[in-house]
């Protein structure tokens, strides 16, 4: 990767930047995904708010909110467009009515295992050059990055 000198300073190739190299992969791999779950006419965000709940069989809007590293008016946004496709059910608790827990619906069930395949298929199509071995080393590199630079939030789209 060649060096530009330019008024006495060197300049680095754009090639030799990690990060280059991980927003370009990272791009192509979000973008298929993307593109995959719109025949299941959801986005990426409510597959991940989706599977979560999936995981968790209920939650709060608050606790999906600080566990998605997203604001509530997010949060809002996608448990309205995920009630409206009847996936997830709304309910006001017994001891107070005002605060709203969030589960699946038997519809919302049935899409998460079909969008977790699309997921999976995704990952293999752009990550089958690796062995088993190199897939855990790169996961093992990646969550040390998020864990050192405190990157908590959940990426959604």
């Amino acid at each position: 990767m060649a060096t530009i000198l330019e008024e006495g300073h060197s300049i680095s190739a754009l090639e030799v930047h990690l990060g280059f190299w991980v927003r370009r992969v990272s791009n192509s791999v979000s973008d298929s995904f993307i593109r995959s779950l719109k025949d299941q006419q959801a986005s990426a965000a409510e597959w991940v708010l989706l599977r979560e709940l999936y995981e968790r069989g209920k939650a709060t809007p608050k606790t999906m909110a600080e566990v998605l590293g997203m604001t509530r008016g997010a949060i809002s946004k996608i448990v309205d467009k995920l009630e409206a496709k009847g996936w997830i059910s709304i309910k006001g608790t017994p001891l107070d009515g005002r605060v709203q827990v969030l589960s699946l619906t038997r519809s919302g069930r049935r899409v998460v295992p079909v969008m977790a395949r699309i997921a999976d298929q995704n990952d293999e199509r752009f990550f089958r050059c690796l062995t088993a071995n190199e897939r855990d080393v790169l996961r093992k590199l990646l969550v040390k990055l998020a864990e050192c630079n405190q990157i908590r939030n959940v990426p959604v789209e």
